[in-house]
């Protein structure tokens, strides 16, 4: 199987490239169009800020190239929120596949903080990703961003308020929590999308 990883200025796609190849599987990291669009399946990591990344994905025209694929395409973390509609976040336009926006969390109490680091729960999980998930699994998220419920989440974790926590669209799939950190239960979530 041909996966791609998406070459961008993001933090972080290292674990991503060795949870792959923990798979059994050599990924290839490219931000060459033909490369992405032959591949069997696309991953869209990483960790930055979004109105940056954004500027660096039009500039190589990445972003018409990510919103034409056909294949199975998985964003994490930056990537789902890329991949809505807007940001907070420098007040960006994103690409536009999910349509949501993206907002800042804002703490409640004095115990609620940004960002959310550290393991927490997905619950209301549905769809081919999360097959053979029980009712609770945790995984591991560092965001200050997040995406409100809509149409279109997959799953749901509460952090200050409920949000989606995963997103799912025809073959657009996409995580806000790290599957490559999140041990046994990140690596079902990563097998899951290659049998997809």
């Amino acid at each position: 199987m041909d996966v791609a990883i998406v070459k961008y200025n993001a933090g972080n796609i290292r674990s991503v490239i060795n949870a792959v190849r923990r798979l059994g599987i050599e990924p290839v990291l490219t931000d060459v169009a033909e490369e992405l669009m032959k591949a069997d399946r696309v991953i869209f990591p990483g960790q930055g800020e979004a109105s940056n990344t954004m500027a660096y994905l039009r500039e190589r025209k990445l972003d018409k190239v990510i919103c034409s694929l056909r294949q199975p395409v998985l964003g994490i973390c930056i990537g789902m929120q890329l991949m809505c509609r807007h940001s907070e976040e420098g007040d960006t336009d994103c690409l536009g596949i999910f349509d949501a926006d993206v907002k800042r969390f804002t703490p409640v109490n004095h115990a609620d903080k940004v960002p959310q680091m550290g393991w927490n729960s997905l619950t209301d999980t549905r769809g081919e990703l999360f097959r053979g998930f029980g009712p609770a699994e945790y995984v591991y998220f560092v965001h200050s961003y997040y995406v409100p419920l809509n149409a279109h989440t997959a799953a749901v974790t509460d952090y200050i308020q409920p949000y989606s926590s995963a997103l799912q669209k025809d073959n657009f799939y996409a995580t806000q929590f790290h599957p490559e950190k999140s041990g046994s239960v990140g690596e079902r979530i990563l097998k899951n999308f290659m049998n997809l």
